[in-house]
């Protein structure tokens, strides 16, 4: 489908996915609107508020010919991953259930269904008219007899995942209701591992994640090497029934969902596009360059350039060099991009199906610091250094497969840290991206073998601004093909964090400000950056209105204390509504500085096996 036939299929789907590659559509659709402004809600101040999720904001816009509308915004849950709700085998199932490959429960230690208290990334389709929702559940945090899932004797760190869709119906008066609720299956692509955040392709499908902890599979990495044998046995033992062993290579990939009008849903993993713990996979209006926020420690910058428009399946992996210019304000770079190599899925996944760690490189332990002749020391993932020396033809192998060591290989840069959301302003041609904290890998070490990034640490974090060009060669001199490179990296200054001596509530950020920011994106109608907060700082966390005109941030909705933030997509039209979806997660999972009385007042008021999935409504539609 070409994105210029605008005939009522694809005008519903811009109209929620809110991209195409025609760059007037930034100036053109808003030309009745002069501005959108969010009032601040309040940070809680009782017990009563801090268990609960809510917003007292109103959202006021001003049109060009100078009407003003101004109405109060509202939390809906649509359903909690308890309801039970979702259908499986002709039978009814809690709606955060999750499944084997013969989509079969997972039963936990107690001989209950393992149910995921984990809702995340969320998008809301229009197929043909009809309105469904595809929800990511992260992983298993509690359970049945309320105990931490990944610390319970016998029980496993992580599990499998998966995926629900939603089938939603719009009243008339704008509300939003899911009708029914199914798990998604994914046994055709060897199941689901930690599914984080997520976006909405230009085309109308979802673009989910894996945010794969899996994937320093070194047996020479002692300290990680036991966590990553445990999630491969986990998906053994659970999503395979111990019928098979799981492939870590098979993991750590972007899916894609399509949704047919009739619900009927299929599922590819994008090999091309590489391997990462990837929060979340962002395409630009073009339709083709997608960046890939890679979470954890010592981890790298993806872009991703698609061969042609709507088609994931080709194209070429470039990582990213911070060439630094300031260490203030959350520091300045400008960046220089490494090619790694261009690839088709079909070319990756055979090389997934047939190759280990030991086939693409030669490994030792480093002595006293130092590597061998012929090995390079690198550090990638993990604070443990590796001394790696690739194997003869095994280029594309390790571009796409062990995509963190070959960009070490190469000379780029390892060295971010907790590298979450990503949003786009394609008419600015700004790019967002949360680095939920600057610590560890972001600071000067001189004991790295690499130390590009050398910042002050903070704790509470940052959203960078990243500015994207066109006419971009990489660092070989080779045009890159794709007019949204980002070369620029900075922080805007009310978007770094604040941190702080705890105050009497445990908050050890200001509370006026935004700590570890998380989702993002961005409204180009509302000019504003939607932000969400996954904070060990705020004992409450919240998500935040930033205009990037007038920057003003405003918090519109404060979630359950415990909880993060999370399934941010805003919808600016539909049917003369807006919305902006958003969930939270482990409900009372308290902060460690969470003052004990305060502590001990809320937990009976929380109901940890309660997650919700919904939206923020009562926007008129843009």
């Amino acid at each position: 489908m070409k994105v210029r036939l605008w005939g009522l299929g694809v005008l519903s789907a811009l109209s929620l996915a809110g991209c195409n590659d025609d760059d007037n559509r930034y100036d053109t659709p808003s030309l009745s609107i002069e501005s959108v402004e969010f009032t601040s809600t309040p940070a809680p101040a009782t017990a009563d508020e801090m268990a609960k999720t809510y917003s007292r904001s109103a959202v006021k816009i001003t049109y060009r010919d100078g009407r003003v509308e101004e109405k109060p915004l509202a939390y809906n849950v649509l359903f909690s991953v308890k309801d039970p709700i979702a259908e499986a085998n002709g039978q009814k199932h809690p709606a955060g259930q999750v499944y084997n490959y013969k989509m079969e429960p997972l039963i936990d230690p107690m001989g209950n269904p393992v149910v995921a208290e984990t809702p995340d990334a969320n998008s809301l389709l229009n197929i043909d008219g009809k309105l469904f929702l595809v929800t990511h559940y992260e992983y298993d945090w509690i359970l049945s007899d309320g105990s931490t899932a990944w610390t319970a004797p016998g029980w496993y760190t992580r599990s499998p995942m998966s995926m629900t869709l939603s089938h939603i119906s719009q009243g008339s008066d704008g509300q939003l209701t899911a009708t029914k609720v199914r798990p998604i299956d994914f046994s055709g692509v060897n199941g689901l591992w930690i599914p984080c955040f997520g976006s909405q392709t230009p085309w109308n499908t979802h673009l989910g994640s894996e945010e794969d902890y899996d994937l320093i599979y070194n047996p020479l990495d002692s300290k990680n090497y036991g966590a990553t044998t445990a999630g491969l046995k986990a998906l053994r033992d659970q999503y395979f029934k111990g019928e098979r062993e799981a492939n870590p290579y098979h993991y750590g990939i972007i899916p894609e969902v399509t949704v047919k009008a009739d619900g009927a849903t299929s599922v590819v993993k994008h090999y091309a596009m590489s391997r990462g713990t990837w929060e979340q996979a962002k395409l630009m209006p073009d339709g083709r360059t997608a960046y890939l926020g890679d979470d954890g420690a010592h981890v790298q910058m993806t872009m991703f350039v698609a061969d042609k428009y709507g088609d994931l399946s080709a194209g070429t992996v470039y990582t990213a060099k911070w060439n630094q210019t300031s260490d203030q304000n959350g520091g300045s770079a400008d960046l220089t991009w490494n090619k790694l190599g261009h690839a088709t899925n079909a070319e990756i996944k055979a090389l997934a199906d047939t190759l280990t760690f030991k086939d693409i490189f030669n490994a030792v332990a480093p002595g006293n610091g130092q590597c061998p002749s012929g090995y390079q020391r690198i550090r990638a993932g993990s604070t443990a250094d590796e001394c790696l020396a690739l194997k003869p033809g095994m280029e594309k192998a390790a571009a796409f497969l062990e995509t963190r060591r070959y960009t070490a290989l190469l000379g780029g840069t390892t060295e971010w840290t907790k590298m979450e959301g990503i949003a786009v302003n394609g008419k600015d041609r700004k790019l967002y991206m949360a680095m939920s904290r600057i610590e560890s890998s972001m600071r000067s070490d001189p004991t790295e073998p690499a130390d590009h990034i050398k910042l002050p640490e903070n704790k509470a974090g940052a959203t960078y601004t990243l500015d994207l060009k066109g006419g971009i060669s990489d660092s070989q001199g080779k045009p890159i093909d794709s007019e949204w490179v980002a070369v620029k990296m900075y922080v805007e200054p009310k978007l770094l964090g604040k941190p702080m001596a705890a105050d009497a509530r445990g908050n050890t950020a200001e509370v006026e400000s935004i700590a570890n920011t998380d989702n993002l994106f961005f409204s180009e109608k509302m000019r504003t950056l939607i932000i969400g907060e996954d904070s060990g700082m705020h004992v409450n966390n919240f998500i935040w209105a930033y205009n990037v005109d007038t920057q003003q941030l405003s918090r519109i909705l404060t979630v359950t204390a415990g909880a993060e933030t999370n399934g941010l997509q805003v919808v600016e039209n539909l049917n003369g509504h807006a919305y902006i979806m958003a969930n939270s997660q482990h409900w009372g999972d308290f902060i460690g500085t969470t003052n004990a009385d305060l502590k001990a007042q809320l937990t009976p008021m929380i109901d940890k096996f309660y997650a919700p999935v919904g939206y923020i409504g009562g926007i008129p539609g843009l």
